[in-house]
């Protein structure tokens, strides 16, 4: 479990140590301290630096709940994002010269100061102020996603709690309640973190719940799975997630901004794309003469067909075979361009679980269970799944990959909102970026 508010406070942070930055820029720069006057004066066209360095920051994932978690690898993401910030800077201060000041020194000393100072913060003051004194806990429930659970929270002292212990439902009822009552008072357990689908645990809850006058605190192991991977635990899911968590019911102000932010971004980039059109189709004749777009069925919309129209990548008779062309389209997304149009339509969403062939669908409904719930939104062409950094399936039946990708798409049905809109978006820029070299 991580605490909501961490990401709160880097951000106000991080501003305040943008700010410092600039202070000490203009001293460094100058060698005498800035007066109000000069520190105002920089202050307006660095402010523009600050908010995009936040926008790069919160791409690059420095805003996560997870980039509190996994400090190895802080350093080179926060020189990453700063790297993209200067070209961000240079491009603003050397190109568009509104404020009359084009600063070259001062804005290398300040991106190496402020590089300094938010890797200071970040290393080594944050992870001070975050340390809890774990509370021991104890896991009730077996099968991957619990052995998922207890890994990930005992590897990270930066977690709240620590499973000293783990008991299955294998016992009889009587001996499986005495078990957990004597190893709460045994091992001083605080926490009991429970998977309520399982049938044993749920009878044995009630004789349990006594253990609350002594202080112990109950958690839904599926709750806690899924604040902490972002994704929902089908194995940990019963019938009553589905009723409190999914509807159908339109929610009328996100889906009526929805509709408006596709239609308008969706004819922005569709037009936009149009000049790429010839050069990509050019590309494809070039490369083996085969047609340069295809026609595809998919499951859309409340299992409604929809098609689909895409550049081609790959053989025409071949269909495991990716083009030379067809490398680069799909690593920058450019073969999915013409989809652009049915956003516009209607028929599909910028964001959204993406849309899988007919003949999928059948064999995954009938041996994944809640894989139809995915189909209550439209698809998407990027979604919450895609930018994970999962390895969707492709060209064949994988249900294993699929329940992964579901697990995601379930997550994102129940939580959507703008905000996750908006928060999938960038990462897509980010996904594309890095498959570019960028």
């Amino acid at each position: 479990m991580t605490n909501r508010r961490e990401p709160l406070l880097l951000f106000i942070v991080d501003i305040a140590f943008f700010l410092a930055a600039l202070w000490l820029t203009l001293l460094l720069r100058y060698f005498v301290l800035p007066d109000i006057n000069t520190f105002y004066n920089h202050l307006l066209p660095f402010s523009f630096l600050f908010g995009s360095s936040v926008v790069v920051f919160f791409i690059a994932g420095l805003y996560d709940k997870h980039a509190v978690l996994f400090r190895g690898k802080l350093p080179r993401t926060i020189l990453n994002a700063q790297t993209v910030n200067i070209i961000i800077a240079a491009l603003f201060f050397f190109f568009i010269p509104y404020f009359g000041i084009a600063p070259k020194t001062s804005l290398g000393i300040y991106l190496i100061v402020s590089s300094a100072l938010i890797l200071f913060w970040r290393l080594y003051l944050f992870p001070r102020l975050v340390t809890r004194r774990q509370q021991k806990a104890l896991l009730i429930g077996a099968g991957e996603e619990m052995e998922e659970l207890k890994k990930e929270v005992n590897s990270n002292p930066l977690y709240p709690v620590l499973f000293v212990e783990t008991i299955g439902s294998a016992f009889p009822l009587p001996e499986f309640v005495r078990s957990v009552q004597e190893r709460v008072r045994k091992e001083g357990i605080a926490i009991v973190v429970c998977d309520t689908s399982d049938e044993k645990i749920g009878r044995a809850l009630p004789r349990l719940y006594d253990l609350v006058f002594h202080g112990v605190r109950f958690i839904d192991a599926a709750q806690m799975y899924e604040e902490i991977f972002d994704r929902e635990p089908l194995s940990l899911l019963e019938h009553r997630w589905l009723v409190e968590n999914i509807s159908t019911a339109p929610r009328a102000t996100y889906d009526f901004a929805k509709r408006v932010i596709d239609v308008i971004a969706g004819g922005a980039l569709g037009a936009l794309s149009l000049i790429a059109y010839p050069f990509i189709a050019l590309a494809i004749l070039f490369d083996d003469g085969g047609p340069v777009f295809i026609v595809q069925e998919r499951v859309g919309e409340g299992g409604s067909l929809i098609q689909i129209v895409k550049f081609r990548s790959m053989r025409v008779r071949e269909r495991e075979r990716v083009t030379r062309v067809g490398k680069f389209l799909r690593a920058l997304r450019f073969d999915e361009l013409p989809q652009l149009l049915s956003v516009v339509a209607g028929e599909q969403s910028l964001i959204g679980p993406r849309p899988e062939l007919p003949e999928y669908v059948k064999l995954y409904a009938e041996q994944i269970p809640y894989y139809n719930v995915r189909h209550l939104i439209k698809p998407g062409l990027s979604g919450w799944a895609q930018i994970q950094n999962i390895t969707p399936p492709k060209f064949e039946v994988q249900y294993e990959a699929t329940k992964r990708k579901l697990s995601y798409d379930l997550y994102y049905i129940k939580h959507r909102s703008l905000w996750l809109d908006i928060k999938i978006s960038l990462k897509t820029i980010k996904t594309l970026l890095s498959r570019s070299g960028i």
